[in-house]
C-alpha cells in the first residue's frame, strides 16, 4: 500500500539567515549573501568571493565537552534538524515511532574543515612526529552529519548518507519519501549539509574555470559562473495520515520524485538525462507537465549549466514552459553544493505556502539560449500557485527532482 507523504517541518542555517523565518524573509526581499569571503584567509585565491555564514556560533547549540566531536558541517545540520523537528512536534520520545523514524542526510564532501586543517598541520608544522586530532575521523566522516542527527534526537531507525555531489539532498529527500511512502518508516528527518569554503576547496573549484569573479547571475546575460556558498537545510516527512491523527500543521505535499543518470560525462550535462528526471517526478506525482506552475532550478549561473537545463524544460514542458516562473536561488544564498537541494526544497516549499516566487537576482536581461520566465531580481507573488519542482543536477550526470504540491 502506498502511503500520502507531507512535510510537517522545515529547518535552516544559511548564509540568509539562521532559521526558516529569517532565511525565508531574506531570500524574498531580494538580499544576496554573496561577498568577499571572510572566513579564512584569501591570500591566493583569484575569485574571493563566496556565499559565508558569518554568524553561526556553534557555542550557543552545543555542549564544550561535546563540541571537538563536530565538524562545521554537523553543527548546521544539528541545528537545521532541531528547528525542523521541533516545528513538526514530532514525538520522538516514543521509541515505537523513533525506531521506525529514518535520518537520511546527503553531503557532497563532509568533514572538508576538519581534513584540510589536519592536512595542513601535518604537512606545515617543523615538529617530528605531528599529530592531527584525535577526533580527526568521526569529524570528516561524510555520515558523521545524519550521525550527530540521528544521537542528537534519539532516532533509531535506519540512518545513512547520501553522496552525489551537487544533487546528494535531493537523491537525500527523495529516498526518505519513498521509504516514509512504501511504508517502511512512519516519518524521515533528512536533507542536506555543507560547509567546504576552505582554502584548498575554492583552489579546486577555481582549477575548474566555473567561478564567477563576482556574483552568480544565473540565466541572464554576462553570467560568468558560479558562486560556492555553505550551509544545512533539514525536513520532516511523515505519513499524511499519521501527521492528521496527531493534529500537526501539514505544510507540503511531497507529491513525487524522479532521478536518472546521464551516462556521458563527468562534468558536462546532459539534457537527456534531466529531462528523464523531470518526467519521472511528474509521472510519479501523477502530474501533467501542464499542471506545474513554478520550479526552482538547479541554475549555477554557468554558460553551460543553464542552457541545459533551459533545454531540458523545453524538451518536457513544450509550449507550457513559458507559464512557468522560474527561479534559481543559488544566486541569493550561492552554491552549497550537496546542502543546495535541501536549501532550494525549503525555498519550494514556501513558495507553495505562501504563493510567492523568490526571486533570481543579478538578472541582466534574457539569454536567448535560456528562453524561460525567469523570475528576475524580485520576488513575484503568485497566489494561485499550486504545484512545483525543485531540480537538482549534478556533476558525475546524476539528476535529482522532486515534485510538491500546495497543500
Amino acid at each position: 500500500m502506498s502511503e500520502s507523504v507531507v512535510v510537517t517541518g522545515l529547518g535552516v542555517v544559511s548564509p540568509l539567515g539562521l532559521d526558516v523565518p529569517s532565511f525565508w524573509s531574506a531570500l524574498t526581499a531580494g538580499r544576496c549573501a554573496i561577498g568577499p569571503i571572510r572566513n579564512i584567509n584569501t591570500e591566493g585565491l583569484t575569485n574571493a568571493v563566496a556565499a559565508e555564514i558569518h554568524d553561526f556560533d556553534p557555542a550557543k547549540h552545543f555542549d564544550p565537552r561535546k563540541l571537538p566531536l563536530l565538524d562545521r558541517f554537523s553543527q548546521m545540520a544539528v541545528v537545521a534538524a532541531r528547528e525542523a523537528v521541533a516545528q513538526s512536534g514530532l514525538p520522538l520520545g516514543q521509541s515505537d515511532l523513533a525506531e521506525q523514524t529514518a535520518c537520511i542526510m546527503g553531503t557532497g564532501v563532509g568533514g572538508q574543515t576538519t581534513l584540510e586543517e589536519s592536512y595542513t598541520k601535518l604537512m606545515t608544522s617543523d615538529r617530528p612526529n605531528v599529530r592531527v586530532h584525535p577526533f580527526t575521523v568521526p569529524r570528516l566522516m561524510a555520515n558523521a552529519a545524519g550521525s550527530q542527527i540521528s544521537m542528537d534526537m534519539g532516532i533509531t531507525g535506519p540512518g545513512f548518507t547520501v553522496a552525489s555531489a551537487c544533487a546528494s539532498s535531493t537523491h537525500a529527500i527523495g529516498v526518505a519519501y519513498q521509504m516514509v511512502r512504501s511504508g517502511a518508516v512512519r516519518a524521515a528527518v533528512t536533507g542536506g549539509s555543507e560547509a567546504c569554503l576552505t582554502f584548498g576547496t575554492l583552489k579546486g573549484w577555481e582549477a575548474l574555470r566555473v567561478m564567477a569573479p563576482d556574483t552568480c547571475r544565473p540565466f541572464s546575460t554576462g553570467r560568468a559562473g558560479m558562486v560556492l556558498g555553505e550551509g544545512a537545510a533539514v525536513v520532516v516527512l511523515e505519513r499524511e495520515s499519521d501527521a492528521k491523527a496527531r493534529g500537526a500543521h501539514i505544510l507540503a505535499h511531497l507529491a513525487g520524485f524522479g532521478m536518472s543518470s546521464d551516462a556521458r560525462d563527468i562534468t558536462t550535462p546532459d539534457a537527456n538525462g534531466s529531462t528523464r528526471a523531470m518526467r519521472l517526478a511528474l509521472r510519479d506525482a501523477g502530474l501533467n507537465p501542464q499542471d506545474v506552475d513554478h520550479i526552482n532550478a538547479h541554475g549555477t549561473g554557468t554558460r553551460l549549466n543553464d542552457t541545459t537545463e533551459s533545454a531540458a524544460m523545453h524538451m518536457v514542458f513544450e509550449a507550457h514552459t513559458k507559464n512557468i516562473a522560474v527561479s534559481a536561488c543559488k544566486s541569493s544564498f550561492g552554491h552549497a553544493l550537496g546542502g543546495a537541494g535541501a536549501l532550494e526544497f525549503i525555498a519550494t516549499v514556501m513558495a507553495l505556502r505562501e504563493g510567492v516566487a523568490p526571486p533570481t537576482l543579478g538578472f541582466q536581461g534574457p539569454d536567448p539560449e535560456c528562453d524561460l520566465d525567469i523570475v528576475a531580481n524580485e520576488a513575484r507573488p503568485m497566489p494561485g500557485m499550486k504545484t512545483a519542482l525543485s531540480n537538482s543536477f549534478a556533476f558525475g550526470g546524476l539528476n535529482a527532482v522532486l515534485a510538491l504540491r500546495r497543500y
